[in-house]
């Protein structure tokens, strides 16, 4: 089930009241988009399917155009979570890095095709550029009649982001719009990618900073936690005590995926000839696919288990049928 900005909202909502976090998987591929759904589905958890500049201008979606890939995207999307298979599956399409001179306008777009969730990399972005392209946002959700959900970050990768800097930035959208922020992704130690140095990873900041914009804005705010892929297990399960809500998975899910497509053409190479018996079926897609799904789908499964969100799709959408 695609989940509308609104029902977002509320799933974000649940995932801090249960204490537990969604995975936010970058999905590069329709081959990644269903190993994940078949994950979440196996073992009953919310998914955040969320895709960056790279996906959506990639050759698999928008080939260079991003609002083209967000259409492709979206609907590639929708036709897989609305079937009876995965329709029990609370599943939220969400923008991660969007930056560079089109972002108003990529988010915009993606705003108006119904994206469950947006939030832009602000890494490049002063702090008043950060506050300013988000109130942009709002306005226009404001304008437009629509309903957005949004997350918005400090310097992820720059350490610990002070607490000051929480009221200013989230406090500043917060007070003129209130009611679209649903995450707040402040520093907390982390860095994105693999093999940086994970030594400052600060649960102590994850908690300060969700009781922070909880209060500032007079209801749950989770935390948004990027950069996991070097976090260990203890880690990430400490971060969800303390307060994420949403952990986004990029460059260890790329690097499975990379590993096991290596992995099956080194095996594949003599099928691989022409002239071979097996050439065929070892040159289509449907053989790397099966192979890398293999590996990949228990390892989302044991990601989702250690954040807790195993179980918790069935009890939402309890929830949420009896709201409506």
């Amino acid at each position: 089930m695609l989940l509308s900005p609104d029902q977002a909202r509320h799933l974000y909502a649940h995932a801090v009241e249960n204490h537990y976090a969604i995975l936010a998987v970058n999905a590069d591929s329709p081959a990644a988009l269903t190993d994940c759904l078949v994950a979440a589905s196996e073992c009953g958890a919310p998914l955040i399917i969320e895709t960056s500049l790279w996906q959506l201008t990639g050759r698999s979606f928008g080939n260079g155009d991003a609002m083209l890939g967000i259409d492709r995207y979206l609907a590639e999307l929708r036709v897989l979570a609305e079937t009876e298979r995965f329709a029990s599956i609370p599943v939220i399409y969400h923008t991660d890095h969007i930056k560079g001179p089109q972002t108003v306008e990529i988010l915009r777009h993606a705003m108006r095709s119904h994206a469950s969730s947006l939030s832009l990399d602000s890494s490049e972005m002063s702090h008043d550029e950060n506050i300013a392209t988000m109130r942009q946002l709002c306005s226009f959700a404001e304008e437009n009649g629509l309903p957005a959900t949004l997350e918005m970050e400090a310097g992820v990768d720059d350490g610990v982001t002070p607490l000051d800097e929480a009221r200013s930035l989230f406090g500043a959208v917060e007070s003129d719009f209130p009611g679209y922020l649903a995450l707040w992704a402040p520093g907390v130690g982390t860095k994105h990618g693999l093999g940086n140095d994970m030594g400052g990873f600060d649960p102590d900041a994850i908690r300060a900073h969700r009781e922070l914009a909880s209060e500032i804005a007079g209801r749950p705010i989770g935390i948004a936690l990027h950069g996991s892929s070097g976090l260990s297990e203890e880690q990430l399960r400490a971060g969800v005590a303390a307060g994420v809500a949403k952990v986004n998975w990029s460059s260890e899910s790329l690097l499975i995926r990379s590993g096991a497509a290596r992995d099956y053409y080194a095996a594949a190479g003599d099928r691989l000839e022409k002239g071979h018996p097996e050439w065929k079926a070892t040159a289509m897609d449907t053989g790397v696919q099966d192979f890398v799904a293999e590996r990949y789908v228990p390892r989302v499964i044991e990601r989702m288990s250690v954040l807790g969100g195993a179980g918790q799709a069935a009890p939402f959408l309890d929830g949420l049928a009896s709201a409506t």
